[in-house]
């Protein structure tokens, strides 16, 4: 079973190594890493290539090519890949451990003996920024769908999904979340869980921005208009209100009460 890791950057600085650095560490040796930069200017990428640890592995792969932006920068780069299965790390984010790829092939295969669908695996998430870890939802629902997917950082795509179907560039924010969608309602994916924690996630990126948050509401809107009816999104969003879901948000982002918040989800997903 072969991994491709794909990271896009573009001047990252010290936070490209850092990445790289995790993946290297992996006790599963069967993946290859693609660096898709969109042409860093600010040295990264050179420093990066001098490193000996970089220039003596075989399974790194740095190709700088002009992109459109993120989405576009992972479209190219999945096209570049060879893996069977793909997951993206952005820089500054990284492998919870060095047994992520190894246990995840387990999964696979433990998967595929059950006889389940191992076109889509996810783990849970470690975020950095809250210092908190961050459990996906056993099962993926509609109103999963609709709340909160798992992180990006922490799905592994079967090449096929990925290259069925490329990310919608004309979304800047949320092609990822269309994508899994679109995997979820058209494809027919029923999502594995994998009770692990895959990534470590930096936060703060391009989504988290504030003068993005306008934008990634009407993002939202319009990718749940593809894939859900008006009786759907209407019933989900009473169920939002009804269990008061931006003082649960404002919990899960705090530092101070993140920890706390995702124990107790932890619990209520667990039946403990």
């Amino acid at each position: 079973m072969h991994f491709s890791i794909i990271v896009v950057c573009l001047n990252p600085g010290e936070k490209l190594s850092r990445t790289i650095d995790s993946i290297q560490k992996q006790s599963c040796r069967d993946f290859e890493i693609v660096v898709k930069d969109g042409g860093s200017k600010d040295g990264s990428v050179e420093r990066l290539k001098q490193l000996d640890r970089i220039r003596n592995d075989s399974r790194i792969r740095i190709i700088t090519q002009a992109d459109r932006g993120i989405y576009d920068a992972m479209n190219q780069a999945v096209g570049l890949s060879i893996g069977n299965y793909i997951l993206f790390l952005n820089c500054g984010d990284t492998f919870y451990d060095r047994m992520v790829l190894e246990n995840t092939a387990a999964a696979i295969r433990q998967a595929a003996d059950k006889g389940q669908d191992t076109r889509l695996l996810y783990g849970n998430t470690f975020c950095e920024r809250t210092g908190a870890l961050v459990h996906s939802a056993p099962r993926i629902t509609g109103f999963t769908c609709y709340r909160n997917i798992p992180c990006h950082q922490s799905c592994f795509y079967s090449r096929e999904l990925l290259e069925e179907k490329a990310y919608e560039t004309a979304f800047k924010i949320r092609a990822d979340y269309d994508h899994f969608l679109r995997c979820y309602y058209r494809n027919k994916v029923r999502p594995v869980y994998m009770e692990l924690t895959v990534a470590c996630y930096e936060g703060a990126g391009f989504s988290e921005n504030p003068g993005n948050h306008k934008r990634d509401k009407e993002e939202h809107e319009l990718i749940i208009r593809r894939y859900m009816s008006r009786f759907e999104i209407l019933r989900y969003k009473f169920y939002m209100a009804l269990t008061f879901a931006p003082l649960r948000r404002w919990f899960a982002e705090s530092s101070s009460f993140a920890g706390i918040y995702n124990a107790v989800k932890d619990r209520l997903y667990s039946g403990k």
